[in-house]
């Protein structure tokens, strides 16, 4: 677990999805997306469902791979629900798929599992425990548990986090570096190379990045936007 911890420390970690509607979850495509970002120098892959856990742990033995599991379609209400990695039976999942790193949703919202019980689930199967927070609290909660990595994955995803915010949850990422002994990455709303120093300049232990590598129809979408203004 230790090599694991490592492996990630001040390592930029990029997250390869797709949803089931979307033309880049196609097996192919997803395993491509890995290699090209793993040969720029991506230090581990954080990829959702156990068909891509196991490509990924197929293609990279060596890399670490956070796994998660998601909805086929994420529902419009998304910000009211646990939908990343929600029960026991996805840890087993991606357990048995060969993730190094299990992340799931410990935000406050109503779960079927406690965040506690989902850590101690994930720790019975010999995995490292990465607790998806939205605010400080959170972060303290899972803390206290024994995750072992929180990341800001959240931060503006839930109804009592949403502040339309478009840059890194910055304030969280330092509170929680300050204040508490787990690592913490820096997740969501990554655009600019500048949002990577500034999270390691605050003591991140490493950064995840999704949508402004591997989302092309949110970096049109973006950019499109951005010329209007």
């Amino acid at each position: 677990m230790v090599k694991v911890l490592e492996c990630i420390k001040s390592g930029v970690i990029v997250s390869c999805q797709a949803q089931e509607n979307e033309p880049f979850y196609n097996e192919i495509a997803i395993a491509a997306m890995m290699k090209d970002v793993v040969a720029g120098g991506a230090c581990a892959l954080r990829v959702a469902g156990a068909r891509d856990v196991k490509t990924a742990k197929q293609l990279f033995p060596e890399i670490p791979v956070i796994g998660i599991t998601k909805p086929k379609i994420i529902p419009a209400n998304y910000k009211e629900l646990v939908y990343i990695t929600p029960t026991f039976e996805d840890i087993v999942l991606l357990t048995e798929a060969g993730a190094d790193i299990i992340a799931f949703d410990a935000t406050a919202r109503v779960r079927e599992n406690s965040v506690e019980d989902m850590i101690n689930k994930i720790h019975s199967l010999g995995k490292l425990a990465m607790a998806d927070i939205a605010l400080y609290p959170e972060a303290f909660e899972a803390d206290k548990f024994g995750a072992d990595i929180i990341s800001t994955t959240l931060s503006g995803y839930t109804l009592e986090s949403d502040n339309n915010s478009e840059e890194p949850d910055f304030e969280l990422l330092e509170k929680s570096v300050q204040n508490l002994k787990t690592p913490i990455i820096l997740e969501g709303r990554i655009w600019e190379p500048t949002d990577i120093k500034k999270a390691f300049d605050l003591g991140a232990h490493s950064v995840v990045i999704g949508s402004a590598i591997t989302r092309p129809k949110e970096i049109v979408k973006r950019y499109i936007r951005k010329a209007k203004v």
